[in-house]
């Protein structure tokens, strides 16, 4: 089984979608007249922030006129860890298509991915600003819909936690010496993997027939009401645009049907 090729990009979407969500953070610098004099974006970017620090080290005199910009934040993935309290069964699967063809899908395994998302500033109310518009959102999770296996179109809700904020003052030297305040925002992404997906030659299910009795003995009691639901048109597909017909039958012949031989005995 090891050594089938696949691959869902299901932990490089995880990654994408976890810096999506602080991609768009601004800041802003106001006069004494509480008007905005300028506008910052806040760049993001991958990496650990020692790059960062080592720019800022290798540059520290202030009157440089080139330097890091500041504030700006980094994120990575930290830490990968299977969650055994998501569990199921490892044998149990469903059915999905590709749009032409039937395929067999075993339930995803539960993975946390943790993250960290570290902002680096020199001024202490830009730190401030940018973390008022993040924490907010994480109660302490906040969810985002993302398409695991675009093929078959399975999408999951994946809580993002907000697990810890912590923060840094790392200042030290001279009055020149650029200061390096840096808040450490750590994150666990409760995410689904996949195995691979194979074909099937089982069909869809087009058809459910559910017999109800107000007998207390089940052993004995007769089939009194049926309902049945079948898609509508008949021959719909899992990614057509279809409705249900749903239908109620009355019984008093004192029969039961036989899913063997699909008669009413």
């Amino acid at each position: 089984m090891l050594g089938t090729y696949y691959y869902h990009q299901i932990i490089r979407k995880t990654i994408i979608s976890f810096g999506t969500l602080f991609n768009d953070i601004h800041i802003k610098h106001k006069n004494s007249d509480d008007n905005t004099i300028s506008d910052l974006k806040v760049p993001l970017a991958y990496g650990p922030i020692q790059k960062f620090l080592a720019r800022i080290e290798q540059q520290p005199e202030l009157n440089k006129p080139i330097q890091i910009t500041l504030p700006r934040m980094s994120f990575e993935m930290v830490s990968i860890a299977y969650d055994p309290t998501r569990k199921s069964g490892i044998t149990q699967s469903f059915k999905a298509t590709d749009g032409t063809n039937l395929k067999q899908v075993y339930f995803p395994v539960p993975y946390n991915i943790g993250f960290e998302l570290k902002l680096l500033s020199k001024i202490n109310d830009d730190a401030l600003q940018v973390v008022e518009q993040i924490l907010p959102f994480f109660q302490p999770a906040f969810t985002l819909t993302i398409d695991l296996i675009d093929s078959i179109g399975e999408k999951r809700d994946i809580p993002i936690i907000l697990d810890s904020v912590s923060f840094d003052d790392d200042y030290e030297g001279d009055f020149s010496t650029r200061r390096s305040l840096i808040y450490t925002f750590s994150f666990t992404a409760k995410t689904y993997l996949f195995g691979p997906i194979s074909d099937t030659t089982d069909g869809l299910i087009r058809k459910v027939q559910v017999d109800y009795h107000s007998g207390i003995d089940t052993r004995v009691a007769k089939r009194e009401m049926r309902y049945t639901v079948v898609p509508d048109p008949i021959n719909a597909n899992p990614v057509d645009d279809y409705d249900f017909n749903e239908s109620l039958e009355m019984f008093f012949d004192g029969k039961n049907y036989s899913p063997t031989q699909q008669i009413d005995i």
